[in-house]
């Protein structure tokens, strides 16, 4: 069995990460969990800890990307085989990583995406926001010559080569943790494939995205878009090597 390392970014999580930790002592009992408390004000990294979580204290807020950037390098420092990503708000089940998991065996893949519009649960989204969900996974579909359906899902599985890459190559700019990361991905030959997965409902505290926000959301996806298609492929190889 790989060495298997959850990474849990969390901001100001201390009333649904409890129940996280919990579902994932009893469905993943085989797998480390690594808290990467990102500036919280709250007692996240109390309670992390509490449940028996590692836990990588950010001084200040870097958002998702910069977490899961400090999560990566933890993972390579301490060998592990397979990171996954899962959030703090418990709308990602823990069920549903041994899935993940075997997505990677048998599609012999660097990163397995749980995708939201394939297929699991009833999860939608409305408006602009849908708009660009889509427009985004018929692009990143070309560019990683596979057939996704949800680019922006926080919840992956990554091998030892995408742990390697995103170590020191995961962006931290808003959005760029999933699409500008499967850009990277793909320019650097990793392979991406999807698995099916069920949303559900915050275990606790407030959801980041209000309804202005999601109204910018489709400016700021194709804004994210554009930059990570731009990106120098050479400069990225360089990058890598480096």
């Amino acid at each position: 069995m790989p060495r298997l390392l959850l990474v849990i970014p969390a901001w100001n999580e201390q009333e649904a990460l409890p129940s996280v930790l919990e579902e994932i002592k009893e469905h993943v009992p085989h797998a480390d969990v690594l808290v990467v408390n990102d500036g919280s004000t709250d007692r996240t990294s109390v309670v992390a800890r509490e449940h028996g979580a590692s836990v990588l204290d950010l001084p200040v807020n870097l958002g998702v990307g910069g977490a899961m950037r400090a999560g990566y390098k933890y993972a390579l420092r301490s060998s592990y085989d397979v990171a996954v990503q899962i959030d703090a708000d418990g709308q990602h089940d823990p069920r549903d990583v041994p899935r993940l998991l075997e997505a990677l065996r048998s599609e012999n893949a660097n990163i397995i995406i749980g995708a939201r519009f394939a297929g699991e649960g009833a999860y939608t989204a409305r408006g602009p926001r849908r708009w660009a969900m889509r427009a985004l996974s018929a692009t990143l579909s070309r560019v990683t010559r596979a057939d996704l359906t949800d680019t922006t899902s926080g919840f992956k599985a990554c091998d030892r080569r995408a742990i390697r890459l995103f170590a020191a190559n995961y962006p931290a700019e808003y959005l760029g943790d999933t699409v500008e990361s499967l850009v990277i991905a793909a320019r650097s030959g990793l392979t991406v494939r999807q698995v099916g997965v069920a949303m559900r409902a915050r275990a606790g505290g407030r959801a980041s995205h209000n309804p202005f926000k999601a109204a910018v959301f489709l400016l700021r996806a194709i804004l994210a878009l554009i930059v990570a298609l731009s990106r120098p492929t050479q400069a990225l190889e360089a990058e890598v090597v480096a």
